[in-house]
């Protein structure tokens, strides 16, 4: 009863845009992608936007932390040039312009809350709770993901019926009873570090 497709394009569209932009997820439609993943934080004034890294160096032309600007001025901030100049000029998008191209569109999303450090309860809530009232009465709600068991935490509690997701990049003592608790859908990591028994232990 899975409901997403087996092919999730990450961040929109891989490598092939500036991650985390619409233009990443018109392209990565254009290759018939039907399912994709983002990262979401909030802004200093609550809004909850696209980007993966805590700061804005690497994929926008801003400094410093992202958490600590408003919508307002990030929202001026051009995420594309670093790619390519055929970018230039396109922005971060909040959580509610994907959600509306993704609906429009009949796509699903794997959402996964990047909360800025220090910020991951706050960020899980909003989250969860923009997320719900994004995709009201969608077919197929987003599947919340987080590497911070806290993050999924606030989200199961301010929005428990969208369904979450543990990521694991290392099997951390305790992940799995963590997990357990946090009443999830998936587990979501490499295989090359999990065995069957580990398998079957997060099966049950």
């Amino acid at each position: 009863d899975w409901p997403l497709p087996r092919w999730v394009a990450h961040r929109g569209a891989g490598k092939l845009a500036p991650e985390n932009t619409l233009a990443a997820f018109r392209l990565g439609a254009s290759f018939g992608y039907r399912a994709f993943e983002c990262d979401v934080k909030l802004s200093a004034d609550g809004v909850p936007f696209l980007l993966h890294d805590t700061t804005l160096a690497r994929t926008t032309d801003g400094r410093g932390r992202a958490g600590r600007l408003a919508w307002a001025e990030l929202s001026r901030l051009d995420a594309g040039s670093w790619h390519g100049r055929q970018y230039a000029g396109e922005p971060m998008p909040t959580l509610a312009a994907v959600a509306a191209y993704l609906r429009a569109n009949g796509f699903v999303l794997d959402l996964e809350i990047k909360p800025t450090p220090g910020q991951e309860v706050e960020t899980g809530r909003v989250v969860a709770r923009a997320a719900a009232a994004l995709w009201a009465g969608a077919a197929v709600p987003p599947l919340l993901s987080s590497f911070r068991p806290e993050s999924l935490h606030a989200a199961m509690r301010a929005a428990p019926q969208l369904p979450r997701a543990l990521l694991l990049d290392t099997l951390w003592d305790g992940c799995l009873e963590i997990a357990a608790r946090l009443d999830l859908v998936a587990i979501i990591t490499n295989h090359r570090i999990m065995d069957h028994a580990l398998a079957e232990h997060a099966r049950v």
